[in-house]
């Protein structure tokens, strides 16, 4: 397999009514992990990294990304994610990402479009593609990725317009997820019926972001509806680091990533394939 641009591997998600999983990693352990299972599972993937996971593991890591993707069995992205500037845009497209979001999504609708578009004219001039935000993503804590304090939900009408307008790929819609970990007093209730009018309107390829907690079914049905990439952060790096608090409890003179690292690895790979079969994305390779 090769590299993939957000916009054709997600076409075949598209056309073929499953979504593709992009997990956040944030060091070069989670990403082999992330590989390993997507392999496993016969199914394509995308790594995603936001702009303070770039920040801990520079752009440097990409290259080796890339060798490792080139070697891989299935479909790989390496998708840019939250972006909040034309400038970060220009350095992800530099660095080798196949893949970007430019999220304007807190800009009034006409500064969201322009920005989009703008990010868009660049990116497709060098075959790199874009996926875009409107309405806004609900925010359970305070780190990087998470969103506003309020959802505010994608309108249909406003959907058609941007997509026409900006030329984007994809678009990442709010239909009521939360970035982050849900507290145990609040509970994800997605708007299906919103979900399906916007896929009926603009019928591109269409993304969740905030998928982390939500229950399976909620996801499920989403899927079946046209969602077509869902983002996995907080799931896969709680698992990860929750046996990593395990394993250097047992021993304090652990020090060695290779010691301490596999275990993690394992954890994290239960809770990503997880996801791959609930998307609908197991044994999906085969498409591309």
């Amino acid at each position: 397999m090769v590299l993939y641009t957000g916009k054709s591997i997600l076409d075949i998600a598209n056309q073929n009514n499953f979504a593709i999983p992009a997990f956040n990693i944030s060091d070069w352990a989670m990403f082999l992990g992330v590989m390993d299972v997507s392999e496993e599972k016969d199914a394509p993937v995308i790594i995603a990294i936001h702009p303070d996971e770039v920040a801990h593991i520079t752009t440097d890591l990409v290259q080796a990304m890339h060798a490792r993707a080139h070697r891989s069995s299935v479909p790989v992205a390496i998708h840019w994610d939250h972006g909040g500037t034309y400038e970060q845009m220009i350095e992800a497209i530099q660095s080798g990402f196949t893949s970007v979001m430019i999220d304007a999504s807190l800009l009034p609708f006409d500064e969201n479009v322009a920005l989009t578009k703008k990010v868009v004219d660049a990116a497709h001039a060098v075959g790199v593609q874009v996926e875009g935000e409107l309405g806004t993503i609900g925010a359970n804590d305070s780190y990087g990725e998470s969103g506003a304090a309020e959802i505010i939900y994608t309108n249909v009408d406003d959907a058609v317009r941007f997509v026409e307008e900006t030329g984007v790929d994809s678009l990442a819609i709010a239909i009521g997820t939360s970035h982050g970990l849900y507290p145990s007093d609040k509970n994800p209730e997605l708007r299906h019926d919103l979900l399906e009018q916007i896929k009926a309107a603009v019928g591109i390829p269409l993304v969740l972001h905030g998928g982390s907690s939500n229950p399976d079914a909620e996801l499920a049905r989403a899927v079946s509806l046209g969602i077509n990439k869902i983002n996995i952060s907080s799931d896969i790096k709680v698992s990860y680091h929750n046996r990593m608090r395990e394993i250097l409890g047992t021993d304090e003179r652990l020090r060695e990533p290779n010691a301490i690292q596999p275990e993690p690895i394992k954890a994290l790979k239960v809770t990503a394939a997880e996801k791959i079969d609930l998307f609908g994305a197991t044994g999906k390779a085969a498409l591309y």
